[in-house]
């Protein structure tokens, strides 16, 4: 298995076996939490207007999404694990667009298997990712808005990749670096209420779910996020 590491859009893209979509604060936390809470599916789309119109086409289905970490006006959910937690999601499909992992999944059509990860579900993934055998795999940091690199995404592709090949990984060290980091700031600051301090802890819950999440119904159908059990 080659195994490398990339960014952003242009790293989903260019895979062609295996893309792992990461983005731990906080579009892949989300789904996990979702699909805890009972969601039979999420659709995850780029545009804003592409999930507008969606919503119109199906009035139930949840519609959850952020531009800049912030809810979009209209949106019955923004971007919080710790919301997504408290729901009742049972049956229920969400439509998902962000700011940088929906734009990674979106991104990754070349790909034959497309996942999305984040710290909630890494040892699944990688699991998941072993039961393939698959002769390439890379590791898609999307980072901060999809333009910059980020410490918990950079930290969550280390991680997978030490599960993937076998080698030691010190996840105690995880909370304290990710603590520090500019990019977890918003977590603790009182003014970012878009960002409540319970979605740091929900996003730091290492290993929480026994599932990968993969990307179907992407030949002609309505691409959409599913649970592949990993116990």
């Amino acid at each position: 298995m080659r195994l490398t590491v990339s960014d952003h859009v242009a790293g989903a893209a260019a895979e062609r076996c295996v893309a792992v979509i990461i983005d731990v604060f906080r579009a892949a936390s989300v789904q996990c939490y979702a699909f805890a809470q009972g969601a039979e599916r999420i659709v995850p789309v780029a545009a804003e207007q592409a999930a507008r119109d969606l919503k119109q086409a199906h009035p139930a289905w949840l519609l959850a999404g952020e531009r800049f970490g912030i809810r979009l006006p209209g949106f019955e959910q923004g971007n919080s694990p710790s919301d997504i937690a408290r729901l009742d999601l049972r049956g229920r499909t969400l439509i998902q667009t962000t700011h940088a992992g929906t734009q990674g999944l979106a991104a990754a059509r070349n790909a034959q298997v497309v996942l999305s990860a984040a710290l909630v579900n890494a040892p699944a993934t990688a699991r998941y990712i072993r039961s393939l055998a698959p002769a390439s795999v890379s590791l898609v940091r999307m980072g901060m808005q999809g333009r910059e690199r980020t410490e918990e995404d950079d930290v969550c592709a280390q991680w997978l990749s030490a599960l993937l090949t076998g080698a030691p990984y010190d996840t105690d060290a995880i909370a304290p670096r990710l603590r520090a980091a500019p990019s977890a700031q918003k977590f603790f600051d009182a003014a970012c209420d878009w960002a409540p301090e319970a979605d740091f802890a929900h996003c730091l819950a290492l290993g929480r779910f026994d599932f990968a999440l993969r990307l179907e119904g992407r030949d002609g159908d309505l691409p959409y996020l599913a649970t592949r059990d990993c116990s």
